[in-house]
């Protein structure tokens, strides 16, 4: 297993893996990482720290993929942009004699610019590790637009053939199952629906189903058995399931699991007192700008905080802002900060956080982020 830690440094962010044995430096592999300039790469340096050698991977004014989309979908341009990266980076490493097998696939650890949908991947030479790219799948799965369902098709059929073929699948046939994200989504109106000015019914009648071969039949009901059939999720349902699988990331007992609550009470002079949704709503706490006003109330799992509009929720409209600069999140009765990988950092108390650090809140807290100072209380 991957042993990674964040760091910053005067100029730069950095994600660094501790190498487990010594590494043979004058070896290929090693040579061509050190050398750089591998475009698609994260640029890398080794180095020895206390008789230890790490692998120092420079993540400055990138976000990881995890983070972007903790808490929002994956659409099919997304999907066809990283495919396209995919390609490229296969070509490239096809080049420099380097092997597929050791890049790093797990979302947390592919890196993207927000501005521009392109990807930087780690890569460990030599790397004998856990399969990563069956993780990518999986965080593909629970993420993308369900509404979609060209998208959740290819997908579904992406994890099913890696799951025959392995990494011999991201050879070519990856990019020959993706051409299905090519078809346009035609939707008919609503209005041409209700005055039948297409008979769905005669539509049928006319269309005659293909016949599928048994094979075809085991590999759909296997796709479906794999994930429960969340492909056939209503919206609401799907809805659901999102909000589940957010607070169960952010530190909540899935709902399923959870049992029935029995309402709280708390004695007072005797008597029991019946604590209202309005008291508990009290107990929210919110963050002030340096002038003492209320910049947000924090009653949702999760903030992101950043000056690129369309990707945060709250916008700081500073040039020392990073797009994406932190998130505040609420974890049962706690609240964390925690740094987006920003370039001027993020300040608790005047202390400084690392790339991706989270830190509890207390009431009265002081956060700077670059030259921004909020309160929160």
């Amino acid at each position: 297993m991957l042993q990674t830690e964040f760091l910053r440094s005067v100029h730069a962010n950095y994600e660094r893996v501790l190498l487990e044995e010594k590494p043979e430096e004058k070896k290929y592999q090693y040579c061509i990482l050190n050398r750089g300039g591998i475009k698609g790469l994260l640029p890398c340096s080794l180095r020895y720290i206390n008789g230890l050698a790490y692998l120092y991977y420079d993540i400055t004014s990138r976000q990881s993929v995890a983070q972007v989309y903790a808490d929002k979908s994956i659409g099919r341009e997304w999907v066809k942009d990283f495919l396209w990266s995919l390609r490229q980076i296969e070509l490239e490493l096809s080049r420099f004699l380097l092997d597929l097998r050791n890049v790093i696939w797990y979302p947390e650890h592919i890196f993207q610019e927000l501005d521009r949908s392109i990807f930087s991947f780690m890569y460990i030479p030599y790397y004998q590790g856990e399969d990563s790219f069956r993780g990518l799948l999986e965080f593909l799965i629970d993420h993308i637009d369900y509404e979609d369902e060209v998208l959740v098709d290819t997908v579904y059929k992406m994890y099913d053939h890696y799951e025959k073929l392995g990494y011999d699948y991201l050879q070519t046939h990856i990019f020959t199952d993706s051409e299905t994200l090519e078809q346009e989504v035609c939707e008919i109106p609503d209005k041409v629906k209700e005055n039948h000015l297409i008979p769905e019914k005669q539509e049928e009648e006319i269309t005659e189903p293909m016949e599928e071969n048994e094979e075809e039949k085991q590999e759909k009901r296997g796709i479906l058995s794999i994930f429960d059939g969340k492909k056939k999720k209503t919206k609401a349902e799907k809805s659901v399931y999102q909000k589940e699988l957010r607070l169960s990331m952010s530190g909540y007992e899935p709902f399923a699991s959870r049992v029935a609550e029995e309402d709280e009470y708390t004695e007072e002079y005797g008597q029991t007192i019946f604590i209202s949704d309005t008291e508990e709503k009290n107990t929210l706490r919110r963050l002030y700008t340096s002038g003492g006003q209320i910049l947000v109330q924090l009653e949702n799992p999760s903030y992101v905080i950043g000056k690129k509009k369309d990707e945060v929720d709250v916008v700081l409209e500073e040039t020392s802002i990073s797009r994406m600069h932190a998130r505040i999140l609420r974890e049962q009765d706690a609240y964390f900060i925690e740094d987006l990988n920003s370039t001027n950092g993020t300040f608790k108390n005047n202390l400084r956080m690392q790339p991706y650090e989270k830190r509890r809140l207390e009431e009265g807290d002081e956060i700077r982020l670059g030259k921004v100072t909020l309160m929160f209380r």
